[in-house]
Formats: C-alpha cells, structure tokens, sequence
C-alpha cells in the first residue's frame, strides 16, 4: 500500500500546528515546527486568510496526516461514517481511532502512529493470539492486542519502559506486566484528545 515518506515535520509546518507525528520528538526543542514554524518552500511563503473551502480542505488533511491515511482511504472511511447511524463525524474519528496501528500507539507500545505502523507492518503485533500485519485492521470490542513474538516483545517492552508515565485512554485496559492492551469498549469523540474539528470534513464532502 502506498504511504507519505517524505519528512514528517513539513507536514506540520504545511498545517501551521503540531501534529505530533513524531512522538517525544514533538515535545523536545528538536522540533521541526519549533525551529521552523513557517510554512515549507524556499520562502516559507506568507499564510494568508483562508477561504471556506480552504479551511475545510486543510481541516480534511490535518486529520488525514494525523493517521497516516491517504486520501482514498479517506474516502472510504468516510463513506462508511456516512452510511452509518450516528453522528457522521464523531463516527469517522471512531473508526480512524480504531485502526489497528492506533491502538498500539495509544496503548503505549509505540511512540508515534508512524512507529506503530511499522510495528505491524513486520508482523510483530498479534490479535488475539493471531499475527496481524495490516495497519488499518479494525479492532473490536474485547480483542487483546499483544506482541507476536520476542521481538515484538522486546521493542513493545522497551517503548513501555522508557514511557512508564505514559497513562493509555479509558477505552483501552493496558497490563504492562504481559504487554496486552485489551479493547474494554469502542472509542468515542470524546476520547479523542486532537485539535481537529471533523464538523468540518462533513461540510467538505456534503458540497
């Protein structure tokens, strides 16, 4: 599947806000965004005010470069929020909240979304005892995600150590000890804690 390789933190500059693509990085004066807040070009061009349109667009790929998915599975996942009952919005952060390579990230077994990915790309994370190497693999109510193997286990308990701090959201029951994330309930807008509006995504998609 196709991917964005290109540096993380120009996407940050690109939005004008952090997105925290990087992990710890974001937080540190290592920052792309702290040493270099303007936008990306040779002249870090001036931002000028946006137009309604432009602001839902930017709103759409905020969100987009926050999970990592490219515009087509964008699509796709906003069509099934659509579909569904509910609030199309709140619907459509659940189901990116969801995403396997998510999961792993917020339960703290991976500094960033992108590092999470990585995890599962190699096969080092399993569901319910079955390895799982697909990103966008939705979890489910009472699925157990673990490491896959000792190499898993040794990556996860590290990331772990090192963030012994780190406190996961409610919806997700973390044992440190085995390294298992139990999903205790499906995640809510509430529990997504980024400066994002998707009220405005809906508006982009219902022109």
């Amino acid at each position: 599947m196709a991917k964005y390789v290109g540096p993380a933190c120009k996407l940050c500059r690109a939005e004008g806000i952090k997105l925290f693509l990087k992990g710890t990085r974001c937080f540190t004066p290592k920052c792309g965004f702290e040493r270099r807040p303007n936008n990306p070009g040779m002249h870090g061009r001036q931002r000028q005010k946006p137009t309604e349109y432009g602001t839902q667009l930017r709103e759409k790929q905020k969100i987009r470069r926050i999970y990592g998915v490219l515009e087509r599975q964008f699509r796709i996942y906003f069509a099934r929020a659509a579909r569904a009952k509910g609030v199309t919005g709140e619907i459509l952060m659940s189901l990116l909240e969801a995403r396997l390579d998510n999961v792993v990230h917020r339960a703290g077994f991976a500094p960033s979304r992108k590092m999470a990915r990585q995890l599962v790309n190699h096969g080092l994370v399993a569901i319910n005892g079955k390895r799982v190497s697909i990103p966008s693999c939705q979890v489910r109510m009472g699925d157990i995600v673990t490491p896959y193997n000792e190499k898993g286990r040794t990556k996860i308990g590290a990331e772990v150590q090192v963030n012994e701090a780190y406190v996961p959201p409610e919806w997700i029951a973390v044992d440190k000890p085995t390294l298992a994330a139990t999903i205790a309930r499906m995640p809510l807008r509430a529990d997504v804690n980024l400066p994002i509006n998707e009220s405005l995504v809906v508006e982009l998609y219902s022109k």
